[in-house]
């Protein structure tokens, strides 16, 4: 799976060999991790105000020098880190290269490029790249997409300097953007589109919605807090808002139009009907509610 904004100096961010196995698996990727932009751009931009509230939560004391973004995506985690530990430098982990060069430029406009290091891997390789001795990692929306999360837990573990923090956050599943009622000809469309993907998720994402806090204590780990973080923003009719619904429910239903009746997707293809009356970036109760949990534990 996983916001805000920071601020500091320039030049360029640092890059890592990546080794040949890395570069052929992201390939395969790129396409869905280039959709994916957009949409993780929009959630760090609607949602930034939740994930300061989990950084600012984290039990870390004085603040880490050292920072590992494991799974970075676009760089929410990343900037909302480097904001929240102004004295931190992040290396930011992804197989993406099209994720990869958004952050960098975000970086660059927010003037934290000198504080990013960009490292492109495949986290389900046996080797993972030289990231250092953090004292704090993150892992946001990434642990439940890896191949064999027990063993990437129990590499963090090794990775993490002596007393160091290990931050896992994961979603609630799918964002929730209309009340039950809606639409009005296919009332509780939203929720017979998450029956859907849960169903999917299931067979394929098996580790999703895993209890991290077990796996944590099973690698070795301390766990010394879980924090769910309520993400209830009522109807409001901002630009970003509206773009992110879109592009989420557009998302969506590529995931579940197998699964949906003709009228259901009759109703779903209005919503996503920008210029029509009943699209959904012009209803007046759209909304956004979701869950985001996170872990801190340590190594002790």
């Amino acid at each position: 799976m996983s916001h805000p904004s920071p601020h500091t100096t320039h030049p360029a961010a640092h890059r890592l060999h990546e080794q040949e196995h890395v570069e052929d698996h992201e390939h395969e990727h790129e396409h869905e991790a280039g959709d994916l932009s957009e949409i993780l751009d929009l959630d760090a931009e609607v949602l930034a105000e939740h994930i300061a509230s989990i950084t600012a939560w984290l039990p870390v004391g004085a603040g880490p020098s050292r920072i590992v973004d494991l799974g970075c995506g676009t760089g929410a985690g990343t900037l909302a880190l480097l904001e929240r530990f102004p004295e931190a430098e992040v290396t930011a982990v992804d197989v993406s290269d099209a994720h990869l060069h958004r952050l960098r430029e975000k970086a660059v406009a927010a003037g934290a490029a000198d504080r990013v290091r960009i490292v492109r891997a495949d986290l389900d390789a046996t080797a993972w790249p030289e990231l250092g001795a953090p004292e704090l990692v993150w892992a946001s929306a990434s642990l439940h997409h890896m191949a064999d999360p027990g063993r990437a837990l129990r590499q963090v573990r090794d990775l993490l300097a002596p007393g160091g923090l290990f931050a896992v956050v994961e979603l609630a599943g799918f964002p929730r953007f209309l009340p039950e009622s809606a639409p009005q000809d296919a009332p509780g469309l939203e929720e017979r589109c998450h029956a859907a993907l849960d169903r999917h998720h299931a067979e394929h994402v098996s580790h999703r919605g895993a209890d991290w806090g077990t796996e944590l204590t099973k690698a070795g780990f301390t766990v010394e807090g879980e924090r769910t973080v309520i993400v209830d923003i009522g109807p409001t009719h901002t630009d970003a808002v509206g773009r992110y619904a879109l592009s989420s429910l557009r998302r969506m239903r590529a995931g579940v139009a197998s699964a949906l009746s003709a009228e259901d997707l009759t109703a779903f293809d209005r919503l996503l009907d920008t210029d029509g009356p009943h699209g959904i970036v012009h209803r007046p109760d759209l909304g956004v509610r979701t869950e985001r949990t996170v872990w801190a534990a340590r190594r002790t």
